[in-house]
């Protein structure tokens, strides 16, 4: 199975306390883990910041080495996010609420938070 992840799934870590490639594990077994080249930009910049945030981006940064990035023809994160993962009939791995909104309605199936600590799959 092949998943794309977007700018808080790599945060989650630090975040929401998530072992984000465990629980893709766990649900889809082994896969290919894929980041839009959109997404990496996005964590550079909120690494140069400061605070939470800041350590979450740069935590996801060190994550992205354990995923293959990808370039893309879209202009902003969320919109690669939905471009590969549309393209690739994969899975998005999101928690951000209007992003999860599109996928869904682009029938891309979602994983996101479920719980404290957990990841589940939303097709709905």
């Amino acid at each position: 199975m092949t998943a794309v992840l977007d700018t808080n799934a790599l945060m989650m870590p630090v975040e929401c306390d998530v072992r984000v490639f465990e629980e893709l594990q766990r649900l889809l077994g082994a896969g290919e883990w894929l980041v839009p080249e959109a997404v990496v930009a996005e964590l550079e910049d909120l690494s140069a910041g400061a605070g939470e945030e800041a350590t979450a981006a740069s935590v996801g940064l060190d994550l992205v080495d354990r995923c293959t990035v990808r370039d893309h023809a879209a202009e902003y994160a969320d919109d690669a996010v939905l471009e590969l993962a549309s393209d690739l009939d994969a899975y998005a791995v999101t928690n951000d609420g209007p992003l999860k909104q599109r996928l869904l309605d682009a029938d891309v199936p979602v994983i996101g938070l479920r719980g404290r600590n957990k990841l589940a799959i939303t097709q709905s």
